[in-house]
């Protein structure tokens, strides 16, 4: 029990998105709420490490790029020179503005007390924070992930970089090698590279981007190669070393044995739950590879006690903690049997051009057994891709039954464009309502109609049709 025998009502541990919408509901309805943050501030790893400096870099990165090909569109730039400290200067200011949205007095005065500290169970009600016990009837556990370091001889002994590190740099790496094709090492890479970095990318698997369709993703490698950075695929780091300046992979894959020189590494070679401090064993939550083991509500083995976001998975994405966060209020809060359900879950890799995915993709939805109709449509035939300069990529709608099942876009504003489809698979509308609603001329939504409509075309000027539009038209008055 706490020092003085009182039990709260709800105990989160975790400061990030989903114990942050946690305890702002909890708080605002009037329970006796304690949030509990290990780091000095709240936000999470998304705020201080993830999507917010990883976006403010890629548009420091985006101006840097346009600024050098400003000749394509007719305007002079000359002098082109990058000031990596002046540029994170400014992602910790875009981090700071929002920072305040997160201030612990703001979440006191909905009612929750904030404590910071590592907390450690004791039992199944019980936690001790800085050398003081906590006592809860419920539990939310929103600890989040961090970096996993590869089992690679040598890598322990080189100082490399990860996205926890990587917003501190004051300079910018001549030469930066990358390990992991994965959304935050392909991000990183192509920023640093559009900087001013020489990159080169090194993925264990055979393609970038694994869980994507492999259509789509083959495109991107071949875009961002065309920018100049170097993507070795099927490629295996066996050994890191420095010496002096200089960061050496010694690396075997497709093309044999080869030597990288780097003057910087950065390692993004996948994430790992935060779980080892909280001696879950003591309150009786089970946990497994990927972290905590949930059920559909997001209870745990203990069922007391729920968790959400990347330390139970299965999708570490910000947007994915917090609608798993809404299941637990549901749950925890109104003790209204809600399940998660991921058949409609959005994700967006943001490089250039994006690539937003959602449901299926042609292979998991052929493996399913399901008849589908492929429906793609390039940017490069949309009128405002065009006039922006935008026209890489490529929309692939995958279509069973007259109705979504997946979508994959790579293209310009990926991550924007993807909700139209989002809405019309959660909706489960047919795609001909996509086609028959009017979208605005000249936008980059246009590229949705046009890819359901090329599934059309083929049937209307088909020769039956087209013999039916001339009885009709000669007999007819």
């Amino acid at each position: 029990m706490a020092a003085d025998g009182h039990r709260h009502d709800l105990v989160i541990i975790g400061g990030g998105v989903g114990g942050l919408v946690t305890a702002s509901v909890a708080g605002q309805l009037g329970l006796d709420v304690v949030l509990i943050e290990r780091e000095p501030a709240l936000g999470g790893d998304c705020l201080h490490y993830g999507c917010v400096p990883s976006k403010s870099l890629i548009r420091a990165a985006e101006v840097a790029h346009l600024a050098r090909n400003a000749g394509d569109f007719g305007v002079r730039v000359d002098g082109v020179t990058t000031d990596l400290g002046a540029v994170m200067d400014r992602v910790r200011s875009v981090i700071e503005r929002i920072q305040v949205h997160d201030d612990p007095e703001r979440f006191r005065g909905y009612g929750v007390d904030v404590r910071f500290g590592t907390a450690r169970f004791l039992d199944p009600h019980t936690v001790e924070v800085e050398g003081e016990r906590i006592s809860g009837r419920r539990f939310v556990i929103a600890t989040g992930s961090r970096p996993a370091a590869p089992p690679v001889p040598g890598l322990d002994n080189v100082d490399y970089l990860t996205n926890e590190t990587v917003f501190k740099q004051r300079s910018l790496p001549p030469r930066l090698a990358v390990m992991g094709g994965g959304p935050i090492g392909l991000e990183l890479a192509q920023a640093f590279a559009r900087l001013g970095s020489t990159v080169t990318l090194v993925e264990m698997a055979d393609r970038i981007l694994i869980r994507e369709d492999p259509e789509l993703t083959g495109e991107l490698a071949a875009a961002l190669r065309q920018e100049g950075l170097t993507i070795h695929t099927g490629t295996q780091v066996e050994r890191v070393s420095r010496q002096g300046d200089v960061v050496t992979l010694q690396c075997r894959g497709t093309d044999g044995e080869q030597l990288i020189e780097a003057d910087a590494l950065l390692v993004a070679a996948g994430r790992k739950p935060n779980v080892e401090a909280l001696e879950l064993e003591r309150a009786g939550v089970e946990t497994g590879r990927g972290g905590i083991v949930v059920d559909a509500r997001m209870r745990t083995s203990a069922k007391h006690i729920f968790a959400c976001g990347d330390v139970c998975g299965p999708y570490p994405f910000t947007h994915m903690a917090e609608y798993q966060a809404g299941i637990i209020i549901a749950n925890a809060i109104f003790r209204f049997p809600k399940k998660a359900d991921y058949r409609v879950a959005p994700w967006v890799t943001y490089t250039a051009p994006e690539l937003a995915h959602v449901g299926l993709t042609e292979q998991a939805a052929r493996e399913r057994g399901l008849d589908v109709e492929v429906a793609r449509f390039r940017f490069g035939d949309v009128d405002r891709a065009l006039a922006e300069g935008n026209e890489r990529g490529l929309a692939k709608l995958v279509v069973s039954k007259g109705r979504l099942v997946g979508a994959s876009l790579l293209g310009p504003h990926a991550g924007e464009l993807i909700h139209e489809l989002v809405l019309a698979m959660q909706a489960k509308i047919k795609v001909s309502h996509i086609s028959a609603a009017i979208h605005a001329y000249p936008t980059l939504a246009q590229v949705h109609r046009r890819a359901v409509n090329s599934l059309y075309s083929p049937r209307l000027f088909a020769p039956r049709t087209r013999g039916l539009v001339h009885w009709i038209n000669r007999l007819l008055p």
